[in-house]
This record gives C-alpha cells, structure tokens and sequence, in this order.
C-alpha cells in the first residue's frame, strides 16, 4: 500500500507520529507531518510505501488525523 501526506493542509497536531511513529514524524525545520526516510518514495517526504506490518497503524494514523490529510492506497 501507499501513503500520501497533503503536508501543506497539516496541522502539527501529532495524531499520526502518536499512533504510528515508525511510519510518521514530525519534520524538523516545518513542524509538518512527513513519512519516515526508510520509507518515502523516492526521498519524497509526502510519499512512501506502507509495509504490511505497518498497515493497521498506518489506518489507525489517517482516522485519527482531525484534518484527514493522510490518504492511504
């Protein structure tokens, strides 16, 4: 599965880097949510590729999310 993180429309809440931090954190110099480095697509820290025993916190993450910027796919 894919996930795509709309970082512009985040909120810096950390719902997702809570409940996922192996999947999601928070990056450093924006403060916006981002896909950790070992899994981003292509260095793309709004892309990454979701491996199955991260999927079910993955989920958890995108319906915890108050402005539903995380889509997964």
């Amino acid at each position: 599965m894919n996930v795509i993180i709309d970082r512009s429309a985040c909120v810096s809440c950390g719902a997702c880097w809570n409940t996922c931090p192996e999947l999601f954190d928070q990056n450093p110099c924006d403060l916006f949510s981002q896909v950790v480095e070992e899994y981003r697509f292509s260095g793309d820290r709004a892309e990454g590729v979701v491996p199955d025993v991260l999927l079910q916190c993955a989920w958890e993450a995108a319906d915890l999310c108050p402005v539903q910027i995380i889509q997964i796919a």
